[in-house]
């Protein structure tokens, strides 16, 4: 994706940004986000952001989906996932993604001149 930005965050986790606006970060272990057998906080968290409420959600309501939310993330434009679970995503979806996340954070002209050059719809 054109713009982007690759950041450290906090505890040197990678923040990928477009036009200083994140939209995929690599998650410090939080309470909110933990194994429900061990109690241990998970490490590999991965916060992507969505269009809005609507794409989290079906995203995060399919019992068999790898994304998740917690409390946190409520009312927040983003699905979380394990980096161990993204093996369950095909491909196509990841790219799917990645460029939802990157167009709901990019400026409004580096967004449609992004569609056009991809022939792909403004919505």
């Amino acid at each position: 994706m054109p713009h982007v930005t690759v950041t450290d965050g906090s505890q040197g986790n990678e923040v990928y940004q477009v036009g200083q606006k994140s939209f995929i970060f690599f998650r410090n272990p939080r309470p909110d986000a933990v194994d429900p057998q061990t109690g241990e906080r998970y490490t590999d968290v991965i916060v992507i952001w969505v269009a809005g409420e609507g794409d989290k959600l079906a995203l995060v309501e399919d019992p068999e989906s790898p994304f998740f939310t917690t409390a946190h993330f409520a009312g927040h434009p983003s699905v979380l996932i394990r980096a161990s679970r993204l093996a369950e995503v095909s491909r196509d979806e990841i790219v799917e993604l990645v460029q939802e996340a990157w167009l709901s954070q990019a400026s409004t002209t580096r967004a449609r001149k992004w569609l056009a050059e991809n022939g792909l719809p403004a919505d």
